[in-house]
C-alpha cells in the first residue's frame, strides 16, 4: 500500500538520521581510564587516590562532539518524529524516547567529574536502592544476597580446575572457531587490540581481545554466549531490518535488557560459573558504597578484605568510578544492569509463557530494544515493517525447551525455599567437604 510505503521510507529516514548524530556520542571512550592509572595506584601501595578527575577527562577524553550541538539537534529531530510519523506512533514513540536518551548522555559526559555526573547516570541506569520492576525488593537486597550465594566455599573450589591460561592470541582463534558457524553469512570477526580496558568486548560485528588479557576455558564459554550470541547477534540483526534501521544502535535504555539477557544466555547454557556470578553481584554492591559516599580506596579495600585479588578489586572500584569523582560524591551506575536486567528478564519470559504469548519472547533478539519495545514491535511483524531475528540462540529458535524450563520456574517460585532447604538440611549436616575431589 502507497500509504505503508511512505510511512517506511518516513521510519527509516528518521532511523538513519539518529544514527548519525548519535555516532560520536561514545559513553565509555570518554570515561575511560588509561592503563597508567592501574600501575601507579599500585606503585604506590594502594594508598592513594586515582589522579583522574574533570580535567583529566577534559584533556585526555576530548568529546567527539560539541555537547549544546548534539543536544539541539536531538531536540530538532524529537520535534520531527511527531510531523513526520504523526502524534502517538508506537514506533515513533521509540524514537523519541530513544532521542531523549542520548540527551541525557550528553548532559552526562558534560558532566565528567562533577555531582552531577551521579544524577545523570541514575536517569539513564538507575540507583542500588531502586525496586526491581514489580516488585518491593531492592536491587542492592538482591545484589547482596547474590553474593552470599557465590562466595560460598564451594564456589572457589569449583572453579579451581580452570586455570586461565588461554592467550589472548589463543582465544582469538578458538572463539572464532565456534562463533563462525553461527554467523556463517555475516561478516563476523575475532581480533585482538590493546584499546580497551576490559579483557574483552563487543563492537559492531566485532569481539574485541584485550592483548594483555588471558583467560580460562570457562571464561571463553561466556565469552561465546554472552559477547557474541547476544551483544553481536542483536546487533547484526538490527543492521537486517528494512525499515527501523535504529534497532542496530542502543541507547542505555536498552542496556539492562541487553545485559540481563547475555547473563540469562550464560545461565541456559551452564556457560558461567560462580566467581563471574559473584563479579555481577558485587558490582551492585561496589555502587551503592560508592552511591552512599564511599571514595575509590574504601570501595577497593571492601573487596580485597573479602576475598578478592588486589587486580580484581581494582577493576571492580575503576568500572564504579569511571566518569565519577574517585574522592566520593558521583559514580557510574550502568554496572546495575546485569542483576537488574537478569532478574526482569526473567520475569518477563516468565509472564509472557504464563500469558500465552511465548512468541513474542524471539524478539529480545531483534535489536537493541527494551522489553517495554517488545510487545510494540511485535505487532508489525506481519506486515514486514519489522523483521523477526535472523541469528537467534537455538533455546530461542525452538521454544519447546525454554517453555518447560520457565514453566517449572513459574511453579517452583511457589514453593517455600527456607522451610524445604531446612528439611534436606537434616541430611547434609554431617557431609564434609573434599577439597581434593573432583566433581
Amino acid at each position: 500500500m502507497p500509504d505503508n510505503d511512505d510511512y517506511r521510507a518516513a521510519l527509516r529516514a528518521l532511523s538513519d538520521e539518529l544514527i548519525a548524530i548519535q555516532k560520536p556520542i561514545l559513553i565509555l571512550d570518554a570515561i575511560k581510564w588509561p592503563q597508567a592509572m592501574e600501575n601507579a595506584f599500585f606503585a604506590g601501595g594502594a594508598k592513594t587516590l586515582p589522579a583522574f578527575g574533570r580535567e583529566e577527562y577534559l584533556q585526555r577524553n576530548p568529546l567527539n562532539f560539541d555537547p549544546a550541538t548534539t543536544d539541539q539537534r536531538l531536540g530538532d529531530f524529537q520535534k520531527r518524529i511527531a510531523n513526520v510519523l504523526g502524534h502517538n506512533d508506537p514506533l515513533g514513540t521509540i524514537l523519541w524516547e530513544t532521542a531523549e536518551q542520548y540527551r541525557l548522555v550528553v548532559k552526562l559526559l558534560s558532566e565528567r567529574g562533577r555531582p552531577e555526573f551521579l544524577t545523570a547516570s541514575r536517569q539513564l541506569y538507575g540507583s542500588a536502592r531502586d525496586h526491581l520492576r514489580g516488585d518491593s525488593t531492592p536491587l542492592i537486597d538482591m545484589g547482596k544476597r547474590l553474593c552470599e550465594i557465590f562466595s560460598l566455599p564451594a564456589a572457589s573450589h569449583l572453579a579451581s580446575a580452570y586455570p586461565k591460561n588461554i592467550s589472548a592470541e589463543q582465544a582469538v582463534i578458538q572463539l572464532r572457531e565456534r562463533l563462525q558457524p553461527f554467523f556463517h553469512d555475516s561478516a563476523f570477526s575475532v581480533r585482538e587490540t590493546d584499546g580497551i580496558v576490559s579483557d574483552a568486548a563487543a563492537g559492531g560485528d566485532c569481539i574485541k581481545i584485550n592483548s594483555n588479557a588471558s583467560f580460562s576455558r570457562l571464561e571463553l564459554q561466556v565469552l561465546e554466549v554472552h559477547e557474541g550470541w547476544v551483544h553481536v547477534g542483536t546487533t547484526l540483526n538490527g543492521r537486517r531490518q528494512p525499515w527501523a534501521s535504529w534497532l542496530s544502535v542502543g541507547s542505555p535504555r536498552i542496556t539492562a535488557l541487553q545485559e540481563g539477557l547475555a547473563v540469562l544466555i550464560e545461565t541456559l547454557t551452564f556457560s558461567s560459573f560462580p566467581g563471574r556470578a559473584r563479579k555481577i553481584s558485587d558490582r551492585v554492591v561496589a555502587i551503592d558504597m560508592a552511591e552512599q559516599g564511599a571514595d575509590f580506596i574504601e570501595v577497593y579495600r571492601h573487596f580485597v578484605d573479602h576475598g578478592l585479588s588486589p587486580k580484581e578489586s581494582y577493576k571492580i572500584a575503576q568500572r564504579v568510578f569511571r566518569g565519577g569523582m574517585v574522592g566520593g560524591g558521583a559514580c557510574f551506575t550502568k554496572d546495575l544492569s546485569y542483576v537488574k536486567g537478569f532478574v526482569e528478564t526473567v520475569n518477563f519470559i516468565r509472564s509472557a509463557i504464563l500469558a500465552d504469548v511465548p512468541q513474542i519472547l524471539p524478539l529480545l533478539f531483534v535489536g537493541k530494544v527494551s522489553l517495554g519495545d517488545v510487545p510494540v514491535l511485535y505487532q508489525y511483524l506481519d506486515d514486514g515493517t519489522i523483521q523477526a531475528p535472523h541469528y537467534l540462540p537455538p533455546m530461542f529458535r525452538d521454544l519447546n525447551g525454554l517453555y518447560v524450563w520457565f514453566g517449572f520456574s513459574s511453579g517452583l517460585s511457589q514453593v517455600n525455599l527456607q522451610s524445604v532447604q531446612s528439611h534436606f538440611q537434616t541430611l547434609f549436616h554431617q557431609l564434609k567437604p573434599t577439597p581434593g575431589s573432583e566433581l
